[in-house]
């Protein structure tokens, strides 16, 4: 059985195509600069030479048919026939409170879909124009939506719940979803595994650390909190959002810059984080070489990235009553050995204790604690394509 998996941003729509008979990767690819002058499809099939195909990519529909079509060309394709795609799996970012697992897409579906629009104006627009279009291409397919924030459908209520008036939440759904929960979710189910544990007897913090980074509690396999919130800005401070700031702040920053609220919301979200606390980048990467040349600016904004993630595992903790294992994952937690040590640095009351001949460690499954520490730290690639399509085989098989 093969499944396609399709993850669509708002200028890119990245891919897999998996045998789920040995779980392994055909090919995957990315169509980067959809809309713009000049597009890029960039494919890989797994044991066949790189693609790359620059020309004008006018529309996510023009962007399923470019990566069907490399799927099936005869020189660096892996399909013989269309029909060798058996379903398809979505990552949808908002699946509201509708969706507390993933789903087959019917009609209906897309217009629960659709009227999530409202609470992610920036991420479900472009997950409907890639279902759309799949839709279109291969109308025999079936179709499954993986939903980032189903995971999190386990949080209680006084953990969701804003201190606002109740109305708005009955009205506008105003309240707290959390996001990467298809990320939390195979990284916790893997941390299970490795330690040779029933995860649900396990009280756990699994830390998605990159240019979105988002933190779980994870209490006998249950989400029970996540750092973000109504959107993917609340929260650790990030790449280029600003996380947690004084509400009070947003009103004060537009009357005296005088920004319009959608311009205030682009640049609480492309323009802050550490790349507006460090004027250096976004990258992770470039801030650890800039602070290792005395920049002050990229160096605060490191310590104020790994102090943050401390509170929320101490808070976490707290309200796990305990702690038995962190999991860090994304692309800064898999590989920045740097960040993991900081973030550790202290957190003897916890029994945390990293090795550091063991955290020299980037991109594959580790332990990286030492053999008697009370919790466990470890390191565990996340695979979220791979989760989306066990759940779409599982909804389809079971259809």
């Amino acid at each position: 059985m093969k499944v396609l998996v399709i993850n669509c941003g708002s200028s890119s729509l990245k891919y897999q195509l998996f045998n789920m008979e040995d779980k392994s990767v055909l090919a995957k690819g990315l169509v980067e600069r959809i809309g713009l002058e000049v597009g890029m499809l960039k494919h890989m099939p797994t044991g066949k030479d790189k693609v790359e195909i620059s020309e004008k990519i006018a529309n996510h529909r023009v962007a399923v048919k470019m990566m069907l079509d490399a799927l099936l060309d005869k020189n660096h394709g892996v399909l013989k026939n269309i029909s060798e795609i058996s379903a398809v799996g979505h990552r949808v970012v908002h699946g509201g409170e509708k969706f507390s697992d993933s789903i087959k897409i019917t009609d209906e579906v897309m217009t629960v879909i659709k009227e999530c629009v409202a609470v992610a104006p920036l991420h479900n627009p472009p997950n409907i124009i890639g279902i759309e279009a799949a839709r279109e291409l291969l109308p025999d397919v079936p179709m499954v939506g993986v939903f980032d924030t189903a995971f999190h459908q386990t949080m209680p209520r006084y953990a969701y719940m804003y201190g606002l008036p109740y109305e708005l939440y009955e009205k506008y759904a105003v309240r707290r979803y959390g996001f990467h929960g298809t990320s939390h979710r195979f990284v916790s189910d893997e941390a299970a595994k490795m330690l040779n544990k029933p995860i649900e007897e396990l009280k756990m913090i699994t830390l998605h650390l990159g240019n979105g980074s988002s933190i779980t509690a994870v209490k006998n396999g249950k989400s029970i909190e996540n750092s973000m919130g109504f959107t993917p800005l609340e929260g650790i401070i990030m790449g280029t959002r600003c996380g947690n700031i004084d509400p009070a702040i947003v009103p004060f920053i537009m009357e005296k810059e005088g920004i319009s609220p959608d311009k205030m919301n682009n640049y609480l979200n492309k323009k802050c984080g550490v790349y507006g606390i460090s004027g250096v980048s976004s990258d992770f990467r470039d801030l650890e070489d800039a602070a290792k040349k005395d920049n002050p600016r990229a160096e605060l904004a490191l310590k104020m990235f790994a102090y943050q993630a401390k509170k929320f595992i101490g808070s976490y903790a707290a309200a796990m009553n305990g702690l038995d294992v962190i999991v860090f994952t994304g692309g800064i937690g898999e590989n920045s050995i740097t960040m993991r040590q900081m973030i550790c640095e202290d957190m003897d009351y916890f029994g945390l204790k990293i090795d550091q001949q063991k955290n020299q460690v980037r991109g594959k499954q580790a332990d990286i604690s030492f053999d008697d520490a009370k919790t466990k730290a470890l390191v565990i690639p996340t695979n979220e394509e791979l989760m989306i399509a066990l759940d779409t085989v599982a909804l389809v098989k079971t259809a």
